[in-house]
């Protein structure tokens, strides 16, 4: 790797790690047009590759969050384990799509995902449990979204817990990162027979970076203005979405 690559991985890895830690989820919606646009990984690569990086960010982004106890366990396991079918098969489908079919649905992704960042705060209300049927459709989406874009889920996650179930927006955020750590390690083992193309020295030193500022913004999200982190985040995706649909029909 040469210098310029180390001290651009270490930018993009800050930056991607303090989406993690303030937002909770995100990190791959990032991570993925780094990888392509900036280190002109391929497709199936940087989609692997992104699953390693934010998997490490949201490990020890999570640390805080057990800590404050602002995880709620049941549902992130629930969620996890029945997206299995759904993120194993995304996973082993993904290296037989093309790389148009990859981005364009990664684009869509990160427009819905834009979207639904920009949905009003919930009123105050007691919280509840998601009904089953809820977490059946909820569990097999996220877990589509890993198999096949390197995508954690925590875009799908936080709104459905805060905006439906009533959940506060650390602990929603907390969950959030338990649900992309096991997703994000689940759907890795998936994409197995991509590791060896994967260059993986700019993706190991962006989740350095990835590591440390995620693990201080968790820390330190209860004092940022959640409606603003919300917006930000998602003009962000919306200008994300809209360079990666650009990129798929110019690469044509």
């Amino acid at each position: 790797m040469s210098l310029a690559h180390i001290v651009l991985s270490l930018i993009f890895g800050s930056f991607v790690g303090s989406v993690l830690g303030f937002v909770g989820a995100g990190g791959a919606m990032i991570t993925v047009p780094i990888l392509l646009y900036v280190f002109h990984f391929n497709a199936q690569q940087a989609t692997t590759a992104a699953l390693a990086v934010v998997f490490m960010a949201a490990f020890f982004g999570l640390i805080p969050k057990i800590r404050s106890k602002d995880v709620l366990y049941r549902e992130a396991l629930s969620i996890w384990a029945i997206g299995l079918v759904t993120n194993i098969g995304g996973a082993l489908l993904s290296k037989n799509l093309s790389a148009g079919v990859i981005t364009g649905g990664f684009a869509i992704v990160l427009f819905i995902a834009g979207g639904s960042m920009l949905r009003g705060p919930a009123k105050i209300k007691p919280e509840q449990r998601m009904p089953l049927g809820a977490l059946i459709a909820t569990s097999l989406l996220i877990g589509l979204m890993t198999g096949l874009f390197g995508i954690g889920g925590g875009f799908l996650a936080i709104p459905i817990l805060v905006l439906f179930y009533n959940t506060p927006q650390n602990k929603a955020a907390g969950t959030s990162l338990f649900i992309i750590t096991i997703n994000c390690l689940t759907s890795f083992f998936g994409h197995q027979s991509q590791w060896a193309q994967v260059k993986w020295g700019v993706p190991l030193v962006i989740g350095f970076a990835a590591i440390i500022i995620s693990a201080l913004a968790s820390h330190y999200s209860s004092r940022v203005p959640t409606d603003l982190l919300r917006k930000s985040f998602a003009y962000l995706l919306f200008a994300l979405s809209i360079f990666t649909i650009i990129k798929t029909v110019l690469a044509k």
